[in-house]
């Protein structure tokens, strides 16, 4: 059995950025550095489970407010990302990399909900 969001590519690509988010929170969490760990860990996976959660709203406009919601986790990552290159804790080639993930992620997000609320 499948779920709506498994096919979405929102969805898949959110997957991958929490498989990314949770490598740095590993490592974290052997750092001691746990209220960024669990603060990432929580974000990261709020992205994907948002765009699950919606998938099974009843109407577009209610999927459309998860995907917000999803979208603004993802900038929540970015910024802890950002923040733990600040500490030094990741260096600067991780931190654009995922940058670019979370932008490129963010864009697709945008626009499939602009979609959802056009038609």
């Amino acid at each position: 059995m499948e779920f709506r969001f498994q096919k979405l590519e929102i969805w898949q690509d959110s997957v991958v950025i929490t498989k990314e988010c949770y490598q740095i929170v590993d490592h974290l969490r052997k750092e001691k550095y746990y209220s960024f760990s669990d603060q990432l860990a929580r974000a990261s996976l709020s992205v994907s489970s948002n765009i699950a959660e919606g998938s099974g709203s009843a109407t577009k406009r209610d999927f459309a407010n998860y995907l917000n919601i999803s979208r603004k986790s993802l900038f929540e990552c970015a910024n802890i990302i950002i923040i733990l290159n600040e500490y030094r804790l990741i260096d600067e080639n991780e931190m654009n990399r995922l940058l670019l993930i979370f932008k490129n992620l963010s864009a697709k997000i945008y626009y499939f909900r602009q979609h959802l609320l056009n038609t």
